[in-house]
C-alpha cells in the first residue's frame, strides 16, 4: 500500500516590516524574490521587483513618519501576486510627470505602466497612514504569436 504525498500549499501572505531607509528598498526586494520562488511565481520576480522597489522608495522618500516602520505585505492571487506596502503617512502619493532631465518623480507613473491602469491603488487602511498595492500577473500573449 502506498502512501499518499500530502503537499502543503505555500503560505498566501507573507507580511514584513522595515526600517524607513533606503536599505529597506534592497531587503524587501530580496525577500520579494525568495517569496515568489517558494510561490512558483520566479517568472514575475522581474516585474514585481520592479514594482515593489518603486513603491517602497516613495514611502521611504514620501511618507516617513518618526519610529514608524513600512509593512510590506506579498498576497499570492492565483498565478499573480498582490503587493502592498503600508506606511504611517496619510500623504497620498501622486502621478507626477517628469520632464527629460529630471532624475526623480517617474515611480508611480512606471508602476502604472508595468502592470496597468486599475491594478494598482491606494487605500484607506486600520489605524493611521495609507496602504498602497499593485497587482502583478504573468503577461498574457499577444495576437501575434
Amino acid at each position: 500500500m502506498e502512501t499518499p504525498v500530502v503537499t502543503t500549499p505555500p503560505e498566501p501572505l507573507v507580511a514584513s516590516y522595515w526600517a524607513s531607509t533606503p536599505r529597506s528598498v534592497s531587503r524587501s526586494r530580496h525577500c520579494l524574490r525568495a517569496v515568489l520562488w517558494k510561490w512558483g511565481l520566479s517568472d514575475l520576480a522581474e516585474v514585481a521587483e520592479l514594482v515593489l522597489t518603486e513603491l517602497v522608495t516613495n514611502s521611504v522618500q514620501h511618507a516617513r513618519v518618526r519610529g514608524r516602520l513600512i509593512e510590506t505585505r506579498f498576497v499570492r492571487e492565483g498565478d499573480g501576486v498582490r503587493l502592498e506596502v503600508h506606511d504611517a503617512s496619510s500623504r497620498q502619493p501622486e502621478v507626477h510627470r517628469a520632464g527629460a532631465d529630471d532624475e526623480r518623480g517617474r515611480g508611480l507613473a512606471l508602476v502604472d505602466a508595468l502592470v496597468g491602469p486599475g491594478s494598482w491603488g491606494v487605500s484607506e487602511r486600520d489605524g493611521v497612514g495609507k496602504l498602497i498595492w499593485a497587482h502583478v500577473s504573468p503577461p498574457r500573449g499577444n495576437d501575434c504569436e
